[in-house]
């Protein structure tokens, strides 16, 4: 998937020439000297920020881009589904009804639709139908739906459902691609994200507890062993040569064979062991850079310039080793994409440490 990019970096060929070379060493040397290939930026994260709405957080990177994501739930009368109207009149069997009265908090599984959740992005300098604003919604809407959780836990009765509404606001203009601080924003809002206690039953018009202190969380968090009972999070990962580089800066970005962007949720709500939601291939910016020129072919510095198509082609395909900046082309193999997932959701690997970090931050 090609996606727009919020800028592109002006760098010249030497520039990028040389970038490539320190990522590809061993160890790399990133653009911050400072980090290692699996280690991500600084933040400053709060949740809680905006007073109405129903959940909301705020995170800032220590290059200056900052996010800052509203969740907002409205009640709506639900389309008449036969498969609702079943389970609501008891046609589905005395034994699911008892279940269901069993566990009153627990999810109608399957009894949630996809347009129940609406999700809208705004980055400065961008209209709301731009080509990069819509494919980050439609990228963190997919994660949102692949867990499958969110949208069944918005099922109040066969007749209404509750609407989700996530606003994200990007507050500064975006000088990383900004995937990944999007959904970790979106993370943190859901978690803190609490619906009005409901006290009427059954298919009855939906009643609500006016005290905010008997709010249920959107994802409860009494649960000890139920799957998925966190939203997923967006991890970007980079190839350069024979390294993978995670959280990758927009110089990085540059320089970049591959892109993944990986979504991963917790497998179980007593453990930040993660699993794969969904995975992304992203197109980065270097597949759209021009070539360098060797000084053999540079005619204002003494070389010859190819005198037939065929004999450009020849020099063309000798670039590769001659030092000079060359696009990167094709896309990522199978098995730096298993390298990639293995070392996201192996025990003590790059998802369980951000899902980890963000839990601190919303317990905190």
């Amino acid at each position: 998937m090609a996606p727009p990019q919020p800028q592109q970096v002006h760098l010249s060929p030497a520039e990028l020439s040389f970038l490539r070379a320190t990522l590809c060493q061993d160890p790399p040397l990133r653009f911050d000297h400072t980090k290692r290939p699996n280690d991500f930026r600084s933040m400053r994260a709060e949740c809680d920020v905006l007073p109405g709405a129903n959940g909301s957080a705020r995170i800032a990177l220590d290059d200056g881009t900052e996010a800052l994501v509203g969740v907002k739930a409205e009640v709506e009368r639900s389309q008449w589904r036969p498969s609702l109207e079943a389970r609501g009149s008891g046609l589905a069997g005395d034994a699911e009804m008892r279940d269901a009265d069993d566990d009153d908090d627990a999810a109608a599984t399957g009894r949630g639709q996809d347009a129940w959740i609406e999700m809208s992005v705004e980055i400065p300098g961008f209209r709301d139908d731009d080509a990069l604003p819509v494919f980050l919604a439609s990228m963190l809407t997919e994660s949102l739906l692949a867990s499958g959780g969110l949208k069944d836990r918005l099922y109040i009765n066969s007749r209404f459902h509750w609407k989700l509404y996530i606003d994200i606001l990007l507050l500064s203009p975006p000088l990383s691609y900004p995937l990944a601080l999007l959904s970790m924003t979106t993370h943190l809002a859901l978690l803190t994200a609490r619906l009005p206690a409901l006290k009427s039953e059954q298919d009855e018009d939906p009643l609500f507890d006016d005290d905010w202190d008997a709010a249920v969380f959107l994802y409860p968090k009494s649960k000890a062993n139920a799957p998925d009972d966190k939203p997923p999070v967006i991890v970007l990962a980079m190839a350069v040569g024979p390294n993978i580089i995670f959280d990758p800066c927009m110089e990085e970005l540059a320089v970049a064979d591959a892109v993944l962007a990986i979504a991963c949720a917790n497998a179980t709500a007593s453990s930040t062991r993660a699993r794969i939601v969904s995975v992304r291939t992203i197109d980065p910016p270097s597949h759209l850079t021009p070539p360098g020129v060797p000084n053999s072919m540079n005619s204002a510095t003494g070389g010859t310039v190819p005198a037939s198509s065929a004999e450009a082609l020849t020099q063309r395909e000798l670039l590769a080793n001659s030092g000079v900046w060359t696009p990167p082309r094709g896309g990522m193999k199978r098995g730096l994409i298993s390298q990639v997932v293995k070392m996201v959701v192996e025990e003590g690997g790059v998802a369980e440490e951000v899902i980890s970090a963000l839990q601190a931050i919303e317990l905190g």
